[in-house]
């Protein structure tokens, strides 16, 4: 006959004349509760469903528990709720508001055809490793890494999310922000190498955002120029735009590391305007020494030592690289530590946009995508890139990439002119889905009773109704 033990109590200090006593008995209880919100969002746009449909799955259908779209939607509301590693898993495959949220139709798992299996609805780590592991080349006659991903799918999913999230039209104008970033690395990963300016070893991932909306997130070994793959990438990316959109008006921006005379060109002659940051040298410098000269004066006789800039637009060639003259714009600036001089490059015409406001309001615009990109890294993980491939690192980049667009579009279709409006990621997780609750399985109903005490039930109420009410995407191409 089996012992029955009875669960020892844990003691705390007491408060006053109470005691204070703890046991692990209060059943099923998440700290994940406001994870329904993503399942919510996930049934009007679809987008872990699009995305699982970039793999072909050739595991026998009669012998799986786990479908693509349940493995993906599993690893990357994970990632949005702050799990980071597979590893997590092992604990998270028992939690029922997952499986939940993932959308298994017995969140419990008691119903698991295999006896050790019973009570984990979702997957381990191991299975979901099989996404990231399984080589190109895998059939159906493969031991066991069978699901295999179609980069060039997967790549063009995010564009593919961008036109389904505006079928309203593009936004105007479409400015497409392109930046390089350190992913250090810290094992003997395929495709590393020493970057002197990180002064690390790492990988030099390319993203292409448009304002917030993440449109490429390509990995890519640090031996290479900050500019290495994006004149593809553009061409890719404005000619679906322009397939979707013949009308919309785009333009780059970046920073020098991207101004290349074949981006410059390409742009030139596709219409597409551009707004790049330009390396100094002796001869810019000379150009606006003027400018600089008086822009020390007007410093040094503030009181306050404020700094000083002014601007100049002229026009200028490089005496090799440059295939034409260029406008360029000089900010002569001087701050109380010195002389500042910055320049840009742009084919925007003087009577469209006067110099200062192509460089204070065109390119310095352009920062917010590297908060953008911090967002991804530090809260989303798009650093986790510890697999001895680049094809399962990069894999792991889209995973964190699917988790951020998700968390984008609930910020601007549910967030809207609320607190949380432009809330960043991790916000979003502490405020929103790190609610605790009791999750109770019936026959005919899953009962999720939350916390009396969540500060923000008002707000949460709110973005619930609203995404109630939206309108759910059609399943077909947004064009």
């Amino acid at each position: 006959m089996e012992t029955q033990c009875n669960q020892a109590a844990l003691a705390f200090h007491q408060v006053g004349q109470r005691q204070v006593v703890g046991r692990f008995d209060g059943g099923k209880v998440t700290s994940d509760a406001g994870a329904l919100l993503l399942r919510e969002l996930e049934l009007k746009l679809g987008l872990a469903r699009r995305f699982a449909a970039c793999f072909t799955d050739h595991r026998d259908a009669d012998r799986i528990d786990h479908t693509v779209e349940e493995l993906v939607a599993q690893r990357v509301f994970a990632l949005a709720l702050g799990y980071e590693d597979l590893n997590d898993h092992d604990q998270l495959r028992s939690d029922p508001l997952l499986a939940l949220v993932v959308g298994k139709e017995d969140p419990t798992g008691e119903s698991r055809p295999r006896q050790r299996d019973q009570g984990k609805p979702l997957a381990g780590k191991s299975t979901l490793n099989r996404l990231e592991l399984t080589p190109v080349g895998a059939t159906e006659e493969a031991r066991y890494k069978k699901i295999v991903a179609h980069c060039g799918q997967l790549e063009e999913f995010f564009v593919e999310a961008f036109l389904r999230l505006h079928p309203q039209g593009p936004p105007a104008p479409i400015v497409l922000d392109l930046d390089a970033t350190d992913d250090p690395l810290h094992g003997d990963q395929l495709g590393k190498f020493f970057h002197g300016y990180y002064k690390c070893y790492c990988y030099l991932p390319l993203y292409i955002f448009c304002g917030g909306h993440l449109l490429c997130a390509k990995l890519r070994p640090a031996d290479i120029d900050a500019s290495a793959g994006a004149l593809w990438q553009v061409q890719r990316l404005v000619g679906r735009l322009r397939q979707a959109w013949p009308q919309a008006s785009i333009m780059l921006r970046g920073d020098s590391g991207f101004c290349r005379e074949p981006l410059m060109r390409w742009c030139e002659a596709n219409g597409v305007d551009y707004v790049f940051g330009l390396a100094k040298n002796p001869r810019l410098t000379q150009e606006i020494a003027a400018e600089l000269q008086e822009a020390k004066r007007l410093c040094e006789a503030d009181p306050e030592r404020r700094p000083a800039r002014l601007y100049k637009d002229f026009t200028y060639q490089t005496l090799t690289s440059w295939s034409r003259p260029r406008r360029v714009i000089g900010k002569a600036e001087h701050l109380p530590k010195g002389a500042n001089p910055r320049f840009v490059v742009t084919t925007l015409a003087a009577e469209q946009c006067t110099a200062r406001v192509v460089y204070e309001q065109q390119y310095c615009g352009r920062g917010d995508m590297e908060n953008r990109i911090k967002e991804q890294q530090l809260a989303l993980f798009a650093d986790r890139t510890s697999a001895g491939t680049m094809r399962a690192n990069q894999l792991r980049l889209w995973f964190s990439s699917l988790a951020y667009v998700l968390l984008h579009a609930l910020r601007t279709l549910a967030l809207a002119d609320t607190e949380l409006e432009k809330a960043q990621c991790d916000t979003l997780r502490r405020k929103l889905f790190k609610i605790g609750a009791v999750v109770r399985v019936t026959v005919r109903k899953v009962w999720i009773a939350f916390s009396e005490s969540y500060p923000l039930q008002a707000l949460f109420a709110h973005v619930h109704q609203r995404l109630i009410a939206l309108t759910p995407l059609p399943r077909g191409s947004p064009t």
